[in-house]
């Protein structure tokens, strides 16, 4: 049966979540009901017995598991090159799919054969909106100083960081959705490649919908599909390194794809390195006025110390998110 072609592939990466990937998995098997499907786990050299309570409690679930932190982008990329879908969905292990989800985002793709992937609305434990698409980010939204362009280029300000409503009443196409859903038709990916692997942690969605856009395969968002997003649970006890990893994504996006503001492949390193000179000198003068007693401050000025440090020393890969 390994070379039966099936309607999706799920691919769900796991870093220490266990039981959030359980739940994953139990609403995968009780709302998927019209495409048939595979599930491949792939676990990332999780020590909280992942593998074994998934081989336990869903044998029918493949599972690669690896002895080391790989990252998102790579083990997505082990679990493609063995799917057996026309489609791939790449489903975060901390989300649970409403009714009927993903049988709606097949449906769709079904019926729009123009399209290269689509994401669902995204929604907080607490049933909220999320966000769920974004436009392309730019060397100033991403390293600009808010404050300085709104006072003195409002205009400039008004383009770039302007919050955009993503309110969106039906089917439409963005520059690019989230990453904790997205359902990819196998001829696209064959097509623009998969993702790309200098990425460890942020950013590889964005740079693959970019990829798609380029070569004429739209993006969908479907505000009407909707499942829930349990935000950052495999990065939330790190979240120092899960920052440093953020800004090396950042860092890789705009040096792989420079922007008509500077096609400098330095101009974002330094772009980025004065913000956060920026924003520690600003929370460190906060704190000292409040003689550090808000825990709010002291939160923000411990990040940005940090992020500083990894400027410094030159961005070391060991301050970001473990590989081992």
């Amino acid at each position: 049966m390994a070379d039966v072609q099936i309607d999706l592939s799920i691919i769900i990466i796991n870093w220490n979540t266990r039981q959030l990937l359980l739940n994953c998995i139990s609403s995968v098997y009780s709302t998927v009901h019209k495409a048939t499907f595979e599930i491949i786990v792939v676990d990332n050299g999780s020590t909280d017995r992942s593998v074994e309570a998934v081989s336990a409690a869903y044998p029918g679930a493949k599972v690669i598991a690896n002895v080391s932190n790989l990252g998102f982008a790579k083990a997505n990329n082990l679990a493609l090159r063995q799917m057996r879908g026309r489609y791939a969905v790449l489903l975060n292990s901390d989300t649970i799919l409403k009714g009927g989800a993903l049988d709606l985002m097949y449906d769709f793709m079904e019926r729009h054969p123009e399209a290269g992937m689509c994401g669902p609305q995204l929604l907080n434990k607490y049933g909220a909106r999320e966000a769920s698409v974004g436009v392309f980010p730019t060397v100033l939204k991403e390293f600009g100083i808010k404050s300085f362009y709104r006072i003195f280029f409002p205009a400039v300000y008004k383009e770039h960081f302007k919050i955009r409503n993503s309110e969106l009443k039906g089917p439409a196409v963005v520059d690019y959705i989230i990453g904790a859903c997205m359902m990819v038709r196998k001829s696209a990916i064959d097509e623009v490649g998969m993702l790309d692997q200098d990425y460890f942690f942020c950013f590889e969605e964005i740079d693959w919908c970019l990829r798609m856009k380029t070569a004429g395969l739209p993006v969908f968002h479907l505000p009407d599909v909707e499942i829930y997003h349990f935000h950052g649970q495999s990065v939330k006890d790190i979240n120092l390194k899960a920052s440093a990893e953020s800004w090396r994504s950042r860092y890789v996006y705009f040096l792989k794809n420079p922007s008509s503001f500077s096609q400098s492949s330095r101009a974002p390193l330094w772009m980025g390195f004065f913000l956060n000179v920026y924003r520690f000198s600003g929370y460190t003068l906060a704190n000292i006025v409040t003689l550090f007693m808000i825990k709010s401050l002291r939160k923000r000025w411990i990040l940005f110390t940090y992020l500083l440090v990894w400027h410094l020393r030159g961005r070391p890969v060991s301050m970001c998110i473990p590989r081992t």
